[in-house]
């Protein structure tokens, strides 16, 4: 068993900033990459950033100079930092890992809320 535990959404204004927090435990062996994905309301998933081990990173479109992805590999943790925020960025924010034994496991953690209102 994996567990994703996100932590850091809120309420915030628009211009702000929040700092997302993802810690994986559990059965962990080999992390091939870590991630945040979001989906707004009656909005398909959508990619926000992914880091892999080798630390290559992939944001999704316009999102890369507004919010900044990284890791501390020792504790299994990937943080999202977000600035400049906008009413748009508001949707719930989903901690994504995946694992490589052979085949590729994709975990989810259970999202955290991000609202951008004034």
């Amino acid at each position: 068993q994996v567990q994703l535990v996100e932590s850091g959404g809120g309420l915030v204004k628009p211009g702000g900033s929040l700092r997302l927090s993802c810690a994986a435990s559990g059965s962990i062996f080999s992390i091939y990459a870590m991630g945040w994905y979001r989906q707004a309301p009656g909005k398909q998933r959508e990619l926000v950033a992914t880091i892999t081990r080798g630390g290559i990173i992939n944001y999704g479109d316009s999102l890369e100079g507004r919010f900044t992805i990284s890791r501390d590999s020792a504790k299994n943790t990937v943080y999202l930092q977000m600035n400049a925020l906008k009413p748009e960025d508001t949707a719930v924010y989903y901690c994504n890992m995946d694992q490589r034994l052979g085949a590729s496991l994709i975990y989810w953690g259970q999202g955290t809320q991000v609202t951008v209102s004034s």
